[in-house]
């Protein structure tokens, strides 16, 4: 066994993970970094989902360091990529001309841009990264949590000792571990009076998983997979809230629960330049191909490409039929491993069914041409490393955000809730999509919002903080503060609160109830280009 000790310790390298790891390192600590697969950034590498944003990211809306990846994307592809010179000119390239964001890219690249990024403390002994490692277990004494254990790929452990822990797995892992007051699944409408939320509170009540794909398509030649093990049970499956079976290009429209039919047509001529994304006017679902488009042939120089790459993400390959996660007397570890293994059979279902069966605009069925592309994904099998994740387990915190401070219907347009302790900002729909309970899309309104510091305090447990989707939300708010941003904003906020808790000598929480302290804090959040507050936005 290995032993390690240092300042900070950041469980999980998503993109809250690599924030927090950053920004710690940027004011001089020592931090060590873990991830369970060989890629850091989370959803945007290893769970390949290009990055859902408000409508006014280009402005405003995100922090300074998140605007930096985001200009470090656009600036790889123009130094490496043939780019047209009408895309290289444009400040706000696309390399996808993907609909869902205004930002969609390849996986390698934004990995490369984050690696780029850790680089330099890494040289300078400040960051210690540790790939392939998975925490198994933490030491505790009364309220303060000692170190971490860790096993990698080989069983080799480790044992991090720090003084501050920052829970930044997918799952909220650390939370148990460390007996964490926390909070699974959904609440009951009782508990905060939100109108979305169950009668009952049920902690396996979880919105699905999706094992992302990428897609390249060859006319004329034959890429079709061997059927998958479960593509009779995936075809056959019509779930009671879908108008008809789940492998079909006929999918309820999330915001209405209507029946949409979906086009998808591999390769379309229309110039890519003049695709617009903006999920706030509309949702871009209903052409699939570029939906999540990653790469645009059409803006690079003719015959660089003989395919656009497209990113699978789609109503069909979401898995709901049982928990992705542990849930203490409901929900074992073989279940969890079964719940993984029939996701990724459901997706790959989904690409057979795609390549064989799916009914094309000619009148014909099947695509064969459509290939599979684990080079762009990493894997041995072409599905993502790890699978998108949508809900974590939740800190019980010393703010809880609901329905009521973000809702549009309940709050009004125009109106907002604000916090004194505001540590930025996010905007998205409250969008959660089918759940382990049987629940169907749920959908809705809601207003660019504050993310409050108290949302990041545990209630109790003083040295260990959540740096991604496992701060102070519910079921349903978890659903607008889940977003590539906001994860990468608490993400950078725990990391600078950690470090300044260290420079103070104070908690996190004395640090919040002491007003000189408190506004001490916000400066250099301030001075790091954290936005804690909205200008005066419409139009949502």
């Amino acid at each position: 066994m290995t032993e390690l000790d240092t300042e900070i310790l950041v469980v999980g390298g998503g993109l809250g993970g690599v924030a927090a790891a950053l920004a710690a390192a940027g004011a001089g600590h020592r931090v060590v970094l873990t991830e369970e697969t060989d890629w850091v950034g989370g959803q945007l590498t290893a769970q390949g989902v290009p990055p859902d944003e408000n409508p006014w990211i280009e402005r405003f809306g995100a922090t300074a360091s998140y605007r930096r990846v985001r200009e470090g994307v656009r600036d790889y592809y123009r130094r490496h990529y043939p780019l047209r010179a009408e895309a290289m000119r444009l400040a706000e390239l696309n390399p996808g001309a993907g609909r869902v964001s205004k930002l969609c890219h390849e996986p390698r690249v934004a990995l490369a841009v984050l690696e780029a990024a850790l680089a330099p403390h890494r040289s300078a002994g400040r960051i210690t990264l540790l790939t392939r490692h998975r925490p198994t277990g933490v030491h505790t004494t009364g309220d303060v949590v000692d170190a971490v254990d860790l096993v990698d790929d080989d069983g080799d452990t480790v044992t991090v000792r720090a003084d501050y822990v920052l829970d930044a797995t997918e799952n909220g892992d650390l939370l148990p571990m460390a007996g964490v007051e926390h909070v699974v699944g959904a609440e009951s409408r009782a508990e905060h009076d939100e109108p979305h939320a169950p009668d009952v509170a049920d902690p396996t009540n979880l919105q699905g998983i999706t094992y992302c794909f990428a897609l390249s398509h060859h006319a004329g030649e034959d890429h079709t997979i061997d059927r998958p093990r479960m593509y009779d049970f995936w075809r056959a499956y019509t779930p009671e809230f879908w108008p008809g079976p789940l492998l079909g290009f006929t999918a309820p429209d999330p915001r209405t629960l209507e029946p949409v039919a979906r086009t998808f047509v591999p390769n379309p001529d229309a110039d890519p330049l003049a695709v617009t994304a903006d999920q706030s006017a509309d949702a871009g679902d209903k052409e699939l191909w570029a939906f999540r488009r990653i790469l645009a042939r059409g803006i690079h120089q003719p015959g660089a490409f003989d395919s656009d790459i497209t990113l699978v993400n789609w109503p069909l390959n979401d898995y709901w039929l049982s928990p992705a996660l542990e849930v203490d007397g409901h929900v074992d570890e073989v279940a969890v491993a079964r719940a993984h293994d029939e996701a990724k059979q459901l997706s790959l279902s989904v690409l057979h069914w795609l390549q064989t069966e799916a009914p094309r605009v000619d009148g014909g069925t099947g695509f064969p041409g459509l290939r599979l592309r684990p080079d762009v994904m990493g894997t041995s099998d072409g599905l993502a490393k790890s699978a998108y994740v949508r809900e974590s387990r939740r800190i019980k915190a010393v703010t809880t955000v609901t329905e009521h401070d973000v809702s549009l219907d309940l709050l009004g347009p125009g109106k907002r809730t604000r916090y004194a302790d505001s540590v930025g900002v996010g905007s998205y729909r409250i969008d959660l999509h089918p759940s382990t309970a049987g629940d169907g899309y749920i959908d809705i309104a809601s207003v660019p919002f504050e993310i409050p510091l108290g949302a990041l305090l545990p209630l109790r447990v003083d040295n260990l903080l959540p740096a991604g989707k496992n701060i102070g939300t519910t079921h349903i708010t978890n659903g607008c503060y889940r977003l590539h941003p906001v994860e990468w904003n608490v993400g950078e906020v725990a990391g600078h609160l950690a470090g300044f808790a260290l420079r103070r000598g104070r908690s996190p929480r004395q640090i919040r109830a002491d007003a000189k302290l408190h506004d001490e804090f916000a400066q250099v959040l301030d001075q790091a280009g954290v936005e804690r507050h909205w200008p005066d936005v419409r139009g949502y």
